[in-house]
């Protein structure tokens, strides 16, 4: 029993060794992933509950198109680009959270500018070039 109990352990050892060579410069999992996969899975149940043929494969078709961009997002080896893509799901993420202010971009530079909510009609100025211009809060 001895020698099978070791035996596990050095195929369980190999196999993890190996898993931790492929991932190796591979981006893996982040909140943006776990969305999209989470969406592929829900995507992929209410196909099953859905008795008409037509919406029941608009649905698999989707459910698969999440489980595979998932697996690509984890798989892919451009991080800098799976992690500007996460950062904006973040940021969009925590927009959408922040119920005290309002989000506006400048005409001129396409800053994002943050205003509190409620002021009524205000003049903004841009803090990164200056650009004045009136919003309703």
């Amino acid at each position: 029993m001895n020698g099978i109990g070791a035996w596990f352990r050095r195929l369980g050892q190999k196999m993890t060794d190996g898993l931790r060579r492929f991932m190796a410069g591979r981006y893996g999992v982040d909140k943006l992933n776990n969305v999209i996969l989470w969406t592929g899975v829900i995507l992929m149940l209410l196909s099953i509950f859905i008795p008409v043929d037509a919406v029941d494969l608009v649905l698999t078709v989707l459910s698969y198109g999440c489980l595979i961009l998932a697996m690509f997002r984890t798989f892919s080896r451009n991080t800098y680009k799976r992690y500007q893509e996460n950062r904006k799901f973040l940021l969009l993420v925590d927009r959408i959270k922040d119920r005290e202010h309002r989000y506006f971009e400048c005409p001129r530079c396409r800053q994002l500018v943050r205003v509190k909510r409620g002021a009524g009609k205000i003049r903004i100025t841009c803090p990164k070039c200056q650009e004045k211009f009136v919003k309703k809060t």
